[in-house]
């Protein structure tokens, strides 16, 4: 089981997969999931990924394979960003292709807004720019529902909101359950430092291609609201897919996956 030692408690375990034909070198995708899921929620994007890109998936800190964080870790989304240049840097990786979703956008765009020679594109998939924005009063029972009925639960409570209202009842259940493996621990911990995600002020700085990805009817804002801070990040480029899920990665991996492809061809190869 591939992992890497951070030195301060944290093991953090990543894949590390790449179908493409033997005799190329293909490009570097580095995929970041959201909050309390690991890099198993980028299953269903393999099939086409896997067979033009080397494709990095680690388990954020806390989550999934990785070493569960205590309940007093200090989190900051700064530290998320150090702990991704530090396996980019394990690898000996290229500039990369960074895919993310959820939370995780947060993660990338201060990445690329701080270290641009480090990221050849972005594609951020139904993200948030201000947690204070996008969550609202919703933050404060989530957390009190968390520590009421632990992660699993919390999961599904909230898990239509996430994936939309057509979503089929095995699919919300079977995110329920990978999402409630997370430890309660790092779940508590790392939701304490959602509403203060702030990265604006990065937006005009991000200089490399980034698509923009959301749906009709997202739960963490309006299009236009959307639109609104896409518009900052210069030269990007808005997806609006139909639905309203905004977990858009989960509910159309394929449609999300060729799109994304299709992108950095056309604006970044």
């Amino acid at each position: 089981m591939p992992t890497l030692d951070h030195g301060d408690g944290l093991s953090q375990h990543y894949t590390d997969d790449c179908f493409a034909d033997a005799w190329t070198t293909p490009p570097v995708a580095l995929l970041l999931h959201g909050n309390a899921e690991s890099g198993e929620a980028w299953n269903a994007w393999m099939p086409l990924m896997g067979r033009h890109f080397r494709v990095i998936r680690p388990d954020m800190r806390g989550f999934g394979r990785s070493s569960p964080m205590p309940i007093d870790y200090p989190w900051s989304f700064d530290g998320l960003v150090e702990d991704t240049l530090r396996l980019m840097d394990h690898l000996r990786l290229p500039p990369v292709h960074i895919v993310a979703a959820k939370v995780a956008g947060p993660i990338a765009m201060r990445l690329a807004a701080l270290h641009p020679a480090r990221v050849r594109s972005l594609t951020l998939l139904g993200t948030l720019v201000s947690g204070q924005q996008s969550l609202g009063d919703r933050h404060a029972s989530w957390v009190e529902y968390i520590d009421r009925c632990g992660v699993e639960a919390w999961a599904r409570w909230t898990m239509k909101g996430r994936l939309g209202a057509d979503c089929p009842p095995a699919m919300l259940e079977g995110w329920a359950k990978l999402m409630g493996r997370t430890a309660l621990s790092t779940q508590k911990g790392f939701m304490r430092g959602v509403p203060g995600l702030d990265v604006r002020g990065d937006l005009p700085r991000i200089a490399c291609p980034t698509l923009v990805v959301t749906t009709e009817g997202s739960g963490l804002g309006s299009v236009e609201a959307t639109r609104e801070w896409q518009e900052r990040i210069p030269g990007s480029e808005l997806l609006v897919l139909p639905g309203d899920s905004y977990h858009t990665a989960a509910t159309a991996p394929e449609a999300c996956a060729a799109a994304t492809l299709a992108f950095i061809r056309r604006r970044a190869e």
